[in-house]
């Protein structure tokens, strides 16, 4: 059976990523010649655990591991908490995992970041490895070594940067996925052409729908596609210290805000929240002088083409996005940082924007 292969090359590690039809039936052979001990601990939560745990477990045990009893978490954003953090840590230590035991991630975004950011700080750094299982943590959070939980200041507000050993990317667990999930994902891939790739936006308006349907081809590309831009921007900026890697959180500056607002309470999910920040970023763009009003109608048309949500689903207003977004991570001696666009494809990071024009501009649009 044959899958693709990208290769991450960071300044702290470099390893692959392998995509293709039926790797959770494989992952023990394939992960045998990257792990060093056979003592290892998955992490998932209770959706994934019906649909694909036991197969996973078992594939495990007959390539010769020794899987302990599997860590199983709620699923949904709250979860990525301190105390669902020392749950997963506690039971490890309860195992007397050692330096060379590694903890699989086995499930979507929230599984990946929290089970990262364990495995960063047990024993000081123990081996992981991320097997995604939604479009989204596939596209984009199992790949670059970000991880993090959750504060009640803001998302992703504690964690660290630790790479995995390998991600194991089965494209057959989107058949499981729910449409709304799908969608969420597409924000993520829709966010790489916005970054630096108008020929990907013009592939995407002529696949992005055969993509949600569910085709396999389709999601493939786009996938192996990300999975490269995503690549190629954390071998050039692993850390964020160049004003390259944040070029990422295109779309997030707002979504994040949203998503505190929010509450994590599930009416939101992340890639919708991005979808929205997306659309907000290039309107933002165009009301400063700095996008064509023809990029953001077409954004705006590809949005309505593809389903994504565009507003968020409860009331907030303008001081509460803009307070949520000066805790943002990406804040700096309390100015906000923001990713513009002067057209699609033309995102740059900006760090001089005038709050007043900011705070302006979602007063017209959320008032308060």
């Amino acid at each position: 059976m044959t899958h693709s292969t990208v290769n991450v090359a960071a300044s702290s590690a470099s390893y692959d990523i392998h995509i293709g039809e039926g790797l959770l039936s494989r992952a023990g052979d394939m992960l045998k010649g990257v792990l060093p001990s056979k003592k290892i601990c998955v992490v998932t939560d209770e959706q994934v655990a019906k649909h694909y745990l036991f197969d996973f477990m078992h594939a495990l045990e007959f390539a010769g591991f020794t899987p302990y009893p599997p860590v199983i978490l709620a699923a949904g954003e709250e979860t990525k908490s301190f105390q669902q953090l020392q749950h997963i840590i506690e039971k490890a230590l309860g195992y007397k995992l050692d330096r060379k035991s590694a903890l699989v991630a086995l499930g979507g975004g929230v599984i990946g970041d929290i089970t990262g950011f364990a495995a960063s700080i047990i024993l000081r750094g123990i081996h992981f490895v991320q097997v995604p299982t939604t479009l989204l943590a596939q596209v984009d959070s199992s790949v670059g070594g970000k991880t993090a939980i959750n504060s009640p200041q803001g998302k992703n507000l504690v964690g660290t940067f630790y790479q995995p050993k390998t991600v194991l990317i089965d494209t057959g667990t989107l058949r499981t996925l729910p449409e709304r999930e799908l969608k969420s994902g597409y924000a993520e891939i829709l966010k790489y052409a916005l970054i630096d790739s108008p020929e990907f936006f013009q592939w995407l308006e002529q696949n992005g729908q055969k993509l949600l349907a569910g085709d396999p081809a389709a999601l493939t590309y786009a996938i192996e596609y990300s999975c490269k831009a995503k690549a190629a921007i954390v071998k050039a900026d692993e850390k964020e210290q160049k004003d390259i890697r944040a070029l990422l959180n295109l779309g997030h500056t707002f979504g994040h805000a949203f998503e505190a607002i929010g509450g994590y309470d599930g009416r939101l999910l992340h890639g919708e929240a991005v979808g929205i920040g997306l659309k907000l970023a290039f309107d933002f763009s165009r009301e400063v002088g700095l996008c064509p009003a023809a990029d953001c109608d077409a954004l705006g048309k590809h949005l309505d083409k593809t389903g994504l949500m565009q507003t968020p689903p409860f009331k907030v207003t303008a001081n509460d996005v803009l307070a949520r977004m000066k805790g943002d991570k990406k804040a700096k001696d309390g100015k906000m940082t923001f990713i513009l666009a002067r057209g699609i494809g033309k995102s740059f990071v900006a760090n001089d924007v005038d709050e007043a024009k900011v705070t302006e501009f979602l007063r017209s649009r959320f008032g308060g």
